[in-house]
């Protein structure tokens, strides 16, 4: 690709709303892989978010701050909403957010008639469980590593409907997809109906062979459910490529949306199935997806922010990030990995995560070691100890530095000393 094809794609296009011309010239052609290296790049990017200067932000998975572009553009539409009041409730506020979906769909790959925005992953998943007609003795397939408030609404489903709930649990450190795959195949029976599968485990940041799972699913007469709630704008991937019937994601990690703001994917042929949670007078058209979309009188200025944060994450672009953010972790993680006392919860080969990894030290209580961190290091992690892992979740997003992660790696391994 030349400079000039480079400047017409939406992601050289966007860069130059980031960069100055100078920079620009320079990271035309740049491969992603060289780019991820380039501080002075990052350095730029950097610049574009307003950072806390009292301790280094490690946990942007839980929620990642929008860059102060996206920022602004939220709080314009905050008073464009207020000025306008009912009146743009009343005449603006459909097409408006029809527009957002139809840009989502295409970032997502997917038709817009079979996409919904969601306040969180939460609502979107939950919207399917409780969505099916479950019956006794049916059964549904999760592992031990899923996000607790999905184990919790499948438990609610068993007490309710009498469904029976197969659990396994993820290795952290898999030999091969295959080992991941027959996992997930050893508790299939005739009576298994669902399939809940994490794109990105939470608190590990394995990325699972989701296509692979899939397939042998389908093979199976399993419908499969997909945890993206880490993935979207994290790495590259369009949802019909997974094969799944249903996928939930969050926009106020990855893609650094104001909170509040996510997706509901269901396939075209699975929507007429699912019931809504909420009485909705388009319940009445069963094959249309809006009918599980009832959200009530909604702070529309939330959506509407969406917008300016696609436009800021394809300025970057998804590639670009998605080899930042694997660059990131590998820089820490391989400064840390096999020093005594230190446990790294998150797999060896660097094709089976990205941004997010789980660092613990033998012995030492994880929120203990999270405390430490943050007090004694100004470095705010969170601590996890559950599900087989006891260590600190590390998240950096594209303004994190490697030298703040030489801090990172300083502070591990003087606790890995005193174990």
């Amino acid at each position: 690709m030349n400079k000039r094809e480079f400047l017409r794609t939406a992601g050289g296009g966007g860069l130059s709303l980031l960069l100055a011309p100078r920079l620009l010239a320079k990271y035309a052609e740049m491969p992603v892989e060289r780019l991820a290296e380039d501080e002075a790049f990052w350095l730029a990017i950097r610049g574009k978010y307003r950072l806390k200067p009292d301790y280094i932000n490690l946990e942007s998975g839980y929620y990642s701050m929008q860059a102060q572009p996206v920022l602004e553009a939220f709080i314009a539409r905050v008073r464009e909403v207020n000025y306008e009041a009912s009146y743009y409730l009343r005449t603006k506020q459909v097409p408006d957010k029809a527009a957002l979906r139809d840009e989502l769909a295409a970032m997502a790959g997917c038709a817009p008639a079979e996409l919904c925005i969601t306040r969180n992953t939460t609502e979107s998943l939950d919207t399917v469980i409780a969505g099916y007609d479950w019956k006794q003795g049916d059964e549904a397939v999760m592992c031990e590593q899923d996000y607790g408030h999905m184990l919790a609404m499948f438990r609610l489903q068993a007490r309710r409907h009498g469904m029976v709930n197969k659990i396994v649990s993820l290795p952290i450190d898999p030999a091969s997809d295959d080992e991941i795959v027959q996992l997930y195949a050893s508790v299939v029976t005739p009576r298994t109906r669902l399939m809940m599968v994490p794109h990105i485990v939470n608190i590990t940041g394995q990325i699972l062979p989701v296509r692979k799972i899939v397939d042998m699913a389908h093979a199976r007469g399993v419908d499969v459910m997909i945890d993206g709630a880490h993935a979207f704008a994290h790495f590259e991937y369009k949802i019909p490529d997974l094969g799944c019937e249903y996928y939930g994601a969050s926009l106020h990690k990855w893609l650094g949306s104001p909170l509040g703001t996510g997706i509901l994917y269901v396939r075209r042929d699975k929507i007429p199935t699912l019931w809504p949670i909420y009485g909705d007078w388009r319940m009445t058209e069963d094959a249309d997806i809006m009918k599980l979309n009832h959200t009530g009188t909604h702070p529309v200025h939330t959506d509407l922010a969406i917008g300016p944060a696609i436009a800021f994450h394809n300025a970057i672009g998804t590639r670009r990030k998605e080899a930042r953010l694997r660059y990131l972790q590998n820089y820490w993680t391989s400064k840390v990995r096999g020093i005594p006392n230190v446990e790294l919860y998150t797999p060896t080969d660097p094709a089976r995560s990205c941004a997010i990894a789980n660092v613990g030290i033998q012995g030492m209580d994880p929120l203990e070691l999270a405390k430490r961190l943050l007090e004694n290091d100004k470095i705010f992690t969170v601590g996890y100890d559950q599900a087989g892992v006891h260590g600190v979740r590390v998240t950096p997003h594209v303004f994190t530095q490697p030298r703040e992660l030489d801090r990172l790696v300083a502070a591990i391994t003087r606790y890995a000393k005193l174990a």
